[in-house]
């Protein structure tokens, strides 16, 4: 590798916000960049137009909310690394559009909240939180009524991606019997069956169980009528995100003993912060189990996710690798000794590879090896070139209108 580095990493600025696991600053240090500022709480806009202008590389989880304002007021920064599962947090598309790579961790918290949901369906079927709670307020409530095992149950699982297929894997080892649907067709693991229809499913399953991302399609997608093709005395799981279910909905269906109990780890309305009170229509209800948002915090959980992207986040500002990336084509190119390596994000449009190749040819040099993608409105060119015309091939590359954001990456 060419011993010239565009930007020296000592100067690479790095911001981790809302307490992030300190692994991921051991392993950004281990990886060269030695200024990584680590905070705890999640920045609000006004303070995050203050914080990022001078940022190359951000870490957030899901409060810190990074807009097209916010990432317009960004100049310098590369890459975006959500130390977690979803991405709705971030403006993908403006992130995009601002030369900015957004990166996740999809599968690093899998384990924990396929452990949470299993745990939460023997407590429903034992009504041990309900039990629990009128126990801590003096009441003994030694009773087997309404208390069942959930060996030889049906539990449906909506959503089979990353998580589905744990949680069908640990029910099995209860005992129970796995369904699932998708809107895709998936390979089922163990002896798990996919339905064609949300409605069999729900028709059939004594726990019904959500782990679906947030999109338009998920948005109430448990709303009363699929609430009342739920078997009656049957239990709602969502440990995904609050949209999906209607809460309103929800709580009717409680009330009226239509369903039997409910385990709830999100909802449509979150806190900001742990010092802000919350309030749900489900509060109160019996055998109704609410935790805060905790399916993904465990200790192991995020010491992965935050191994996983910080070395996604090193290997783009090393390599200009975007394996992984969320909102943009996903480009790898081998290292190539004794060349300078150019990385181009542009305007999607017909004519830009032509331009480029006609920057270099007019320098009299070659392209060494080179990788072009392109993700909606947006393309992602990794090319190295001979070290000797690599300046002015970039300096011609970024006065090309379709150009967003060019560097010399070595």
């Amino acid at each position: 590798m060419a011993a010239h580095v565009s930007f020296p990493k000592e100067k690479i600025k790095v911001l981790l916000l809302e307490g992030i696991h300190p692994i991921a600053v051991q392993k950004l240090h281990e990886a060269g960049y030695p200024t990584v500022e680590l905070l705890k709480p999640a920045l609000s806009e006004g303070e995050l137009l203050k914080a990022l202008p001078k940022v190359h590389i951000l870490g957030i989880r899901s409060k810190t909310q990074l807009t097209k304002k916010v990432l317009e007021a960004a100049p310098h920064l590369l890459s975006v690394g959500c130390f977690c599962i979803g991405t709705n947090q971030v403006e993908l598309d403006a992130a995009a559009h601002a030369g900015v790579v957004v990166f996740n961790a999809p599968f690093s918290n899998t384990r924990s909240v396929a452990e949470l949901t299993l745990a939460e369906v023997v407590m429903l079927a034992r009504k041990a939180a309900h039990k629990s709670m009128r126990l801590h307020q003096g009441e003994w409530d030694k009773s087997a009524v309404g208390c069942y095992e959930v060996r030889n149950k049906t539990i449906g699982i909506i959503g089979y991606g990353h998580i589905g297929p744990q949680v069908g894997l640990l029910a099995e080892s209860f005992g129970m019997k796995v369904v699932f649907y998708d809107i895709m067709q998936k390979l089922a693991l163990g002896n798990a069956e996919q339905l064609s229809s949300l409605d069999a499913l729900l028709e059939i399953s004594d726990f019904v169980t959500l782990h679906v991302p947030e999109t338009t399609e998920t948005k109430n997608m448990i709303a009363a009528k699929e609430l009342g093709r739920m078997k009656k005395g049957s239990y709602l799981l969502n440990l995904s995100r609050g949209s999906t279910v209607d809460i309103e909905a929800l709580a009717a269906a409680l009330k009226s003993k239509h369903l039997a109990g409910a385990g709830l780890d999100v909802y449509p309305h979150e806190p900001d912060s742990n010092t802000e009170r919350f309030s749900s229509p489900v509060c109160g209800l019996d055998n109704v189990i609410l935790t805060p948002h905790i399916g993904g915090s465990t200790e192991e959980a995020q010491r992965n996710i935050a191994i996983e992207v910080a070395h996604k986040l090193a290997r783009y500002s090393d390599t200009g690798s975007t394996t992984g990336a969320v909102n943009f084509p996903e480009v790898e190119l081998p290292i190539l000794k004794e060349s300078h390596r150019i990385l181009n994000i542009h305007h999607n449009v017909p004519g830009v590879l032509r331009d480029i190749t006609r920057i270099v040819a007019e320098q009299g040099g070659n392209i060494r090896s080179q990788y072009l993608g392109t993700h909606a409105e947006i393309g992602y060119l990794i090319m190295d070139v001979e070290q000797r015309i690599a300046r002015e091939v970039k300096e011609g590359i970024e006065k090309l209108e379709t150009s967003i954001k060019t560097r010399v990456l070595f």
